[in-house]
């Protein structure tokens, strides 16, 4: 009797002991949208460093942004314990050195043919788009940082308004988001880098115009006031700006992050159509 029931015991257990083993062994759990594109993130963000590209790239942003602030627009001569000269010259470094941060990021891809191997791994379009562009960003950020020793020198010579600077930063970064979000679109455009680097600055170049007023005093001539209003508010200038003064304005705020999203957007469907076909 006692060797039925240990035989009827061991029954009932199997199936127990089986469907354990079967939880153990089973298909692992599908990683998060945001695990996803925190590993393409990881990915990218690393492969800038694994050449001497990038600290050729942070150390031409950062002497150039130096050399535009002390030499031609005065931060020294000008007597004034604050960062505007060296704001001012931003948009015109974001002009070139985001589009030439961003050519590469899927002309290379889709002239070396890796594209074709991205799509079949377990990631969403959406997923890599994301995480590109973050690393990039974060790459571009990290070169802006590197520039704070102005900021230590700044405080040093006198007593400016930290909050300014601040806010100055702040908007240098949502800039560069807004024009790398550019140069990335158009890179999944075309094949080559050179084309896609020429087409950026085009587009860049035109994102900032339409702000100046010698641009609206042209359109004034012979427009009503809500077309100039219009081109204003499409400008990446006008919103850096008002950023710079320490003002945080919402439409100043929504407006990079928007234009951000929409280009991030455009370079989904631009993927996916060209994946398709």
């Amino acid at each position: 009797m006692s060797k039925a029931r240990d035989r009827s015991s061991k029954q009932d257990g199997a199936p127990a002991v089986a469907s354990a083993a079967q939880n153990n062994f089973g298909p692992p759990p599908t990683p998060s949208a945001f695990a996803r594109t925190m590993s393409v993130f990881r990915r990218e963000f690393a492969a800038y460093f694994a050449t001497p590209v990038a600290a050729v790239f942070i150390v031409m942003f950062v002497a150039i942004a130096a050399l535009l602030s002390f030499q031609m627009a005065g931060l020294y001569t000008r007597g004034q314990a604050d960062l505007r000269s060296f704001f001012q010259w931003q948009p015109w470094l974001g002009m070139f050195f985001m589009p030439a941060l961003g050519m590469r990021l899927w002309s290379d891809e889709r002239r070396s043919g890796s594209i074709e191997l991205l799509m079949t791994l377990p990631l969403t379009t959406r997923d890599m788009v994301l995480g590109k562009f973050l690393a990039a960003w974060a790459f571009a950020c990290v070169a802006l940082l590197l520039t704070t020793p102005l900021w230590i020198t700044i405080a040093w010579l006198g007593e400016p308004d930290h909050g300014v600077i601040l806010a100055g930063y702040i908007a240098s970064a949502m800039l560069f988001a807004t024009l790398l979000s550019v140069s990335v679109c158009l890179s999944a455009c075309t094949r080559n880098s050179v084309v896609a680097f020429v087409l950026s600055v085009a587009a860049c170049f035109l994102l900032l115009l339409t702000g100046f007023s010698i641009v609206q005093d042209f359109f004034a001539q012979w427009s009503p006031k809500w077309v100039i209003e219009s081109l204003a508010s499409m400008s990446a200038m006008t919103h850096f700006n008002g950023l710079t003064r320490g003002v945080f304005d919402a439409r100043d705020v929504l407006y990079p992050i928007s234009v951000v999203f929409a280009l991030l957007w455009v370079n989904v469907l631009l993927l996916d159509w060209r994946g398709s076909k």
